[in-house]
């Protein structure tokens, strides 16, 4: 029989709970209100967060325009992180960890379903690294050991995916095709992924010895 793909939705939640909970500066997070899912290349990206609601939570703005709701389980998400290949085959266990931060970092101190205006990449340059940094540095010795070992599986795990994603802001006005307004569960599925995360530098070493002596 193949071995039971680890939920990697359930590792991420109770990730992003215990960073809430453990570190101040993200104590604004709500983890029942942000959507993991996996998702298609898009260059040296490892990870994305898109804010699903205009300023205040709401999901018209003054010129009308009209951002998609998406509801899990009748709630209201304000923000989708969409995790790429690159962050499935090839990271570790810390450079995982470090995307995801990366990503809820961007998000709003009011936590509104937009991001932080402060904390673009345009705004800080190389001072966005310099500011995370400490932060994952710090949670690192926090973090439960059992998480960490969840991030450095290797092997398949099922992680949602969209069997149909939601669009930019519209206008209804405007558009020419008829749009879905709400998205909930049923536009998303449980999908496979592999997850393949390179041995410590000295495991390594010592296996290519090994294997010299054998």
């Amino acid at each position: 029989m193949a071995p039971r793909r680890p939920n990697f939705n359930r590792t991420l939640r109770s990730l992003i709970r215990d960073i809430a909970a453990r570190m101040p500066e993200f104590s604004h997070v709500k983890v029942g209100r942000i959507l993991v899912v996996a998702g298609e290349a898009r260059r040296a990206s490892r990870g994305t967060v898109k804010p699903l609601c205009f300023k205040g939570g709401k999901s018209i703005d003054k010129a009308g325009r009209r951002k998609p709701v998406v509801r899990i389980r009748g709630r209201r998400i304000l923000y989708c992180i969409t995790l790429r290949p690159l962050f499935f085959r090839g990271s570790t266990a810390k450079s995982r960890l470090e995307t995801l931060m990366h990503e809820l970092f961007h998000i709003s101190l009011r936590f509104d379903g937009t991001l932080h205006a402060g904390r673009r990449h345009a705004k800080l340059g190389a001072e966005f690294g310099r500011r995370l940094r400490p932060l994952v540095r710090r949670y690192l010795k926090l973090c439960p050991e059992a998480l960490l070992s969840d991030l450095a599986h290797t092997g398949e795990v099922r992680v949602l995916q969209w069997l149909e994603r939601p669009g930019p802001a519209y206008h209804p006005r405007a558009s020419h095709r008829r749009v879905r307004k709400v998205y909930t569960e049923d536009q998303l599925y449980s999908g496979v992924a592999r997850m393949v995360t390179p041995r410590p530098r000295v495991a390594r070493e010592a296996h290519v010895r090994d294997d010299k002596v054998h």
